[in-house]
């Protein structure tokens, strides 16, 4: 998930306010203007959101507010454009068996990785904050130009990895390509069902795992320019179908920030995440390593 997504661009605040909402358990990010008409946009806001008046709080104003937030709807809390404070959640892991993600998916191959080789990725104590970042940097979006699996194969890598990871798929027309219609029978991170068309095709989005703005700060801002495009499509270590509002909720977040809702996923996902990180020399920081440490003792 890009760094951008999720933030609401109202005017009338400062980039750094957030809107506290404790009924509906979520805080509500404004990424820029500034105080001018601060009011007006808070009772918008609270009639959007059917709340009573008075019941958002800015975080610029001396309002008091929660020592910490919670998980807005059990997925976490965005609290910066480009950083958060980790999400107090809870981070165990069910011992019932992952679900299937879908033909094709490549969970189960990293549910049995070697931990002792993923213990060699190298740990940060924070993550840098490297300027530069674009989503460009990392190709045009799901181009098939690239070195991985299904590159150059005439599709763009959306549409293979929804062939690969959806069921029952129908394409448009006579092509194998274009992904019309098919089924996530187990959305990874919220182990619902999910149907997916082509003409609500933002409800099923694609992740990277481990995104492309954490990667840009983490190292792939020195990357040549072929790398990060091979890794941003890189279908067999980081890219799954998901559900929108659970990527959203992810955004550039790693696992010491962020843990999907489907606790028998867990172990997968970080097994995946520290899979990605190994492979492309990526480090992890000391938060990734506690949450990998605390998953991956329950670990099937």
């Amino acid at each position: 998930m890009e760094r951008s997504s999720g933030v609401f661009p109202l005017r009338g605040y400062t980039p750094t306010t957030v809107l506290l909402s404790p009924r509906h358990n979520t805080a509500v990010l404004i990424e820029r203007g500034d105080l001018a008409g601060l009011e007006p946009q808070r009772v918008i806001l609270e009639r959007v959101l059917s709340l009573r008046p008075g019941t958002l709080r800015s975080r610029d104003t001396p309002s008091p507010r929660p020592t910490h937030l919670p998980c807005a709807h059990s997925y976490g809390v965005r609290l910066s454009s480009s950083r958060r404070r980790p999400c107090r959640i809870d981070t165990s892991a069910s011992s019932r068996p992952h679900p299937q993600v879908g033909h094709g998916a490549t969970s189960h191959r990293h549910g049995q990785a070697d931990l002792g080789r993923l213990r060699q990725v190298r740990v940060i104590a924070t993550r840098p904050d490297v300027p530069g970042y674009t989503r460009n940097q990392f190709g045009q979006t799901w181009t098939d130009n690239h070195t991985g699996r299904s590159g150059h194969n005439g599709c763009d890598t959306r549409n293979d990895v929804l062939t690969a990871q959806l069921i029952s798929v129908q394409y448009r027309g006579r092509s194998r390509c274009v992904a019309i219609t098919g089924t996530l029978p187990t959305d990874p991170y919220t182990g619902r069902r999910l149907e997916f068309r082509k003409t609500e095709a933002t409800k099923v989005q694609i992740d990277h795992v481990y995104p492309l703005a954490r990667a840009w700060d983490m190292g792939a801002a020195r990357w040549p320019r072929q790398r990060r495009v091979d890794f941003a499509n890189d279908q067999a270590v980081n890219l799954l179908a998901v559900d929108r509002p659970a990527n959203a909720s992810k955004d550039d977040d790693g696992p010491g920030e962020w843990m999907p809702i489907n606790r028998s996923y867990r172990c997968t996902y970080v097994l995946q995440y520290l899979q990605v990180a190994h492979e492309y020399a990526l480090p992890i920081t000391a938060a990734d390593r506690d949450a990998a440490q605390t998953i991956t003792r329950s670990c099937p």
